[in-house]
């Protein structure tokens, strides 16, 4: 009876899961960039979920220019184009921060992506002058808007072409290191940002060190699709909504971003050479076998060689972005 009593006392002392809601407004917006000094928009403890709308990054006039019908464009989108001043040096609007509780430079920020939505029936692509992979190639500009359908989950490129539709999150990080002050939200780099990495779909889950109080996470760039390498620049670019579970992780010390499928353990690297993000991402694959899988470096390293698959996450984001993958299948334990 007393241990029974115990449990019950346990139980009720333990703090209820809360569930959020964070609506994209010019008050609740990042606009280009992370900073540990940023205010945050929500504050919540480990365990808690939060509901989070994130917008399309395109003004509403170009939306229009290009072919969307005026009532298309969200309001949201509209308000924050209208009333947000501060931005840069970046060009993504971002969802956040929010603030968690107990989280600390060191540990680890665990992110679980547990549904996603899209909230718009179309989406763009485009290209620009001096940007992309191609940029002598393609020296004008060029917007291309994409409808979505919804219910078949794929989106009509044109000219018979259509393209099955696996959204996700291209941006998804924390604060830098208060040191470093405001950093661009173009760059992927450790605190992860915007790695445009297609594999964080509903139901994965990302790792991310934490280098500020609070982590101050934000999420935006939506993608209804993209292709690795994402070689113009853009990939469907579309407004999302996703609803997200934070867990403080002080077991945990990473220097760079992880992430984890229903499937597979990803290990990422970001640099502005592409050998080097591949040398980064195959270390930390490395890593992550000797203290997880419990192997020796020799044998992880081998084992690398002969399971891991590596892939250009992308191109064109400054620092370039490569993952590798490892099928958990390959563990019987």
């Amino acid at each position: 009876m007393i241990l029974l009593v115990a449990v019950l006392h346990a139980a009720a002392a333990a703090p209820e899961k809360a569930t959020y809601t964070l609506k994209a407004t010019p008050k609740t917006v990042a606009w280009g960039y992370y900073a540990a000094n940023t205010a945050p928009a929500l504050r919540i403890r480990s365990g808690d979920s939060v509901d989070i709308e994130t917008l399309i990054t395109n003004s509403p006039e170009r939306l229009e220019a290009a072919g969307v019908p005026s009532a298309e464009v969200e309001r949201a989108l509209r308000d924050i184009f209208r009333q947000v001043t501060d931005k840069g040096p970046g060009g993504h609007i971002l969802t956040g921060p929010i603030y968690v509780e107990g989280v600390e430079p060191g540990d680890t920020l665990e992110v679980r992506i547990r549904s996603i939505q899209l909230a718009i029936p179309y989406a763009y692509n485009s290209f620009r002058p001096g940007a992309g992979f191609l940029p002598d190639d393609f020296p004008y500009a060029r917007t291309k808007i994409i409808p979505l359908d919804l219910e078949q989950m794929i989106a009509r490129f044109g000219g018979g072409i259509e393209i099955p539709l696996r959204p996700f999150f291209g941006s998804m990080g924390v604060a830098p290191p208060e040191n470093l002050g405001r950093i661009s939200s173009v760059q992927p780099w450790f605190h992860a940002g915007n790695i445009d990495n297609k594999e964080f779909v509903a139901g994965t889950t990302l790792f991310i060190p934490v280098h500020a109080r609070g982590a101050l996470f934000q999420v935006g760039d939506g993608h209804a699709g993209q292709g690795n390498g994402e070689v113009d620049i853009t990939a469907l670019e579309t407004s999302l909504r996703g609803v997200f579970q934070f867990v403080v992780r002080k077991d945990l010390h990473l220097r760079w971003p992880r992430g984890e499928t229903p499937t597979h353990y990803i290990t990422m690297g970001m640099h502005e050479d592409l050998r080097e993000a591949a040398r980064l991402a195959v270390e930390e694959m490395i890593g992550f076998l000797v203290t997880e899988k419990h192997l020796t470096r020799d044998d992880a390293y081998m084992l690398t060689s002969v399971a891991a698959d590596l892939s250009i996450t992308q191109l064109v984001d400054g620092n370039k972005g490569v993952h590798a993958m490892i099928a958990k299948s390959i563990f019987r334990q």
